[in-house]
């Protein structure tokens, strides 16, 4: 039996797992990761995110050594990671961090993006269509600028750019600076159609090509383990190591995504639209796009701010935050909330509108209005905006899945049925998909994450689809409406 080491380098914890041939997960292991901040600083210590994959790694071998007869770390055909994207992580030429990195969340950079987008011929709108991605603050590129005019002497140390948690890892485990293209899409520095880095951006920036990284596909092994990582993780000199994913390209391939027509929704505290198209996303608000890499085209993102929060606030309002009160709530009411529409922009919005100011609200109260029609709405107001989400997309739905805390909701799943008239698919093991999609490129087993997949489908009630479809042209409506009284 040959085992694959899969790892997620996240932001709040590191975690692994030894995946076997046939999907199954035989050991597993996790270390909580410390996020330093300050004021619009968000930062973490490289070297903490080693110690933790040293540990994590030791535990994961120990384990399976307990679980698996005769188990050797021989055994381990491959290692590879999915991480957090959009990072500045500063190696010296010994591959050591001259400061900590600078996360995807930090906000320091916004005036050398403004800068860059003057420096830049065609400005904005050429970059948008070179990169795929708006000309932010928060891209690395913008922020190794700022390293350079703000930290001078820092800057001057730094012989590496790496994109990626992970790749700082890798570096670690193999002495080679490499990036993924999936990763590497959100730099602000690479072009998205050719999956390179592109010279004319980094020479507007004042940024020299030669600090970033090698780019590769994710399933490319790009080394092996040397004998100083090897004493220090229990895995075997010469383990292969293969390039990996960023952390959003992984989710979206684990969940079956590959081809135009196939959408993941991803209900987290804020959440995601997810698809595969031939081209970035350059004409939609809030999209993101990313080189897929382990298939040709591009992976399509779009944010929306307002998901499992708002849950979370209808929990806390109607069911003095019980979880189990408020899905009876919504279950006693019927599908339309008995003519509520609630807009659910407690944050503002990203998707699909673009306006941080906005808020939400209820309209339809009668004295008959309960509360469990309120909490109800809440829940359908955050499946109006997905389907308005959906509906800029190009390619009709073929399957749509979901993930995240939102799919424990299971009146929340049905109501997302009815409202998008199509079956929904939730995975009950979505926390291990990730791992074993990432082995099934080391293994190249197209279908491993397929058949281990433990899928519950909600099929739309026709009843609920005719209510729905009549409040829907209701829900589109009171934006433009609350956002004229909200300026007034």
């Amino acid at each position: 039996m040959q085992y694959v080491a899969a790892f997620d380098a996240g932001t709040t914890a590191l975690k692994g797992a030894l995946v076997a041939e046939d999907g199954q997960i035989v050991a597993s292991a996790s270390c909580d990761l410390t996020l330093i901040i300050d004021g619009d600083f968000r930062e973490q210590n490289p070297n903490e995110w080693w110690q933790a994959f040293c540990q994590v790694s030791q535990t994961m071998l120990a384990q399976a050594q307990e679980r698996e007869p005769g188990f050797t770390a021989a055994q381990v055909a491959g290692i590879i990671f999915s991480g957090q994207m959009q990072d500045v992580i500063a190696l010296d030429a010994e591959l050591k961090p001259v400061c900590n990195a600078i996360l995807y969340s930090d906000g320091r950079a916004d005036a050398e993006a403004e800068q860059l987008g003057n420096a830049y011929l065609g400005g904005t709108a050429r970059f948008l269509e070179t990169v795929g991605n708006r000309l932010e603050g928060c891209l690395p590129l913008p922020k190794l600028m700022w390293l350079r005019d703000h930290e001078p002497a820092t800057f001057e140390r730094m012989r590496h750019v790496l994109i990626s948690s992970k790749d700082y890892l890798i570096a670690q485990l193999t002495g080679t600076c490499i990036g993924d293209v999936v990763a590497c899409s959100t730099a602000g520095a690479m072009n998205i159609r050719a999956g390179q880095w592109d010279k004319e951006l980094c020479e507007a920036a004042g940024i020299d090509i030669a600090l970033l990284p090698e780019l590769h596909k994710p399933q490319d092994r790009i080394g092996t383990v040397t004998v100083a990582a090897a004493a220090l993780t229990g895995f075997a000199t010469g383990t292969a190591v293969h390039a990996g994913i960023g952390d959003a390209g992984a989710t979206t391939f684990a969940s079956g995504v590959a081809r135009p027509g196939q959408y993941n929704i991803n209900i987290g505290t804020s959440g995601w639209i997810a698809t595969v198209s031939p081209e970035p996303f350059v004409n939609k608000p809030g999209a993101a796009n990313l080189k897929f890499g382990v298939e040709p085209g591009f992976v399509n993102a779009v944010p929306f701010l307002n998901a499992g929060d708002v849950h979370k606030w209808a929990t806390g309002v109607f069911a003095n935050g019980d979880y189990a009160e408020v899905h009876e709530l919504i279950a006693a009411s019927a599908p339309g909330a008995n003519g509520v529409l609630c807009l659910p922009y407690l944050v503002g919005e990203r998707f699909p509108v673009m306006n941080p100011t906005i808020r939400g609200t209820y309209v339809g109260i009668t004295p008959d209005t309960t509360q469990a029609d309120m909490a109800r709405a809440a829940l359908e107001g955050v499946a109006f905006s997905i389907r308005q989400g959906m509906e800029s997309f190009d390619a009709e739905p073929i399957s749509i899945s979901l993930i995240g805390g939102g799919a424990r909701e299971t009146a929340w799943c049905q109501i997302l049925a009815g409202v998008l008239n199509h079956p929904i698919d939730v995975y009950a093991n979505a926390d291990i998909l990730p791992a074993v999609a990432l082995t099934s490129l080391v293994f190249d087993q197209p279908d491993l994450a397929s058949n281990i997949a433990e899928t519950t489908t909600y099929v739309p009630n026709p009843k609920a689809v005719r209510v729905y479809n009549e409040r829907y042209p209701r829900f589109l409506k009171l934006y433009p409406s609350i956002c004229t009284l909200q300026t007034v």
